[in-house]
């Protein structure tokens, strides 16, 4: 992406594309009922990051409970609720910065900035739900945390390396303005 420069047709839009992606994993896991489920016979529990759901062994209905009712679930989607939308307000400058042809890379690396930021919101509600989840929700059987949960990760992570990247672009602003004399490595005779 460096050796084309920005103006590449192809690259250009890479790091808002891979943004994107991150917005579509972090609605995954919002709405994903697969943060914790039942890992072994009998399917008995499975969670969201806004309900707990379970039955008994004989395969009855589920029954839920809403997890607003307890502070640490409140927390848990807070955090992670804020992480997103700084998340979709990262993206939607990042279109912004890079439709503009005249690139502001103070403006880029303000936007890796507040990716960290977004990264650190994440990951506080990924860490707060399972620590107080299984301590303050009775389980039975053998529990994991499932696909949901692991779409809530992989955002987390893109925010953290999607940040390294906004906010060192900038240091090779002269190689994408094509700013910089070609070195040659022959010298004449």
């Amino acid at each position: 992406m460096v050796k084309y420069g920005l103006d590449y047709t192809r690259c250009r839009w890479i790091l808002p594309l891979l943004l994107g992606i991150g917005v579509i994993f972090g609605i995954i896991a919002l709405a994903g009922r697969g943060w914790l489920e039942s890992q072994t016979l009998p399917y008995v529990h499975r969670a969201s990051l806004w309900e707990s759901c379970s039955r008994s062994d004989q395969g009855e209905e589920w029954s839920c409970e809403s997890l607003m009712g307890y502070a640490w679930g409140r927390a848990a989607a807070a955090t992670y609720l804020v992480g997103f939308i700084l998340l979709v307000i990262c993206f939607a400058l990042a279109i912004i910065a890079f439709a503009i042809d005249t690139l502001r890379f103070n403006f880029i690396r303000g936007i890796g900035g507040l990716l960290f930021v977004a990264a650190v919101f994440s990951i506080m509600g990924l860490v707060i739900y399972p620590v107080k989840f299984s301590t303050e929700i009775e389980m039975t059987g053998i529990n994991m945390f499932s696909w949901a949960y692991g779409f809530g990760w992989t955002t987390a992570i893109m925010e953290i390396c999607l940040g390294f990247f906004f906010c060192c672009l900038p240091n090779y602003e002269d190689q994408i303005l094509g700013n910089v004399k070609p070195t040659y490595f022959y010298s004449s005779p």
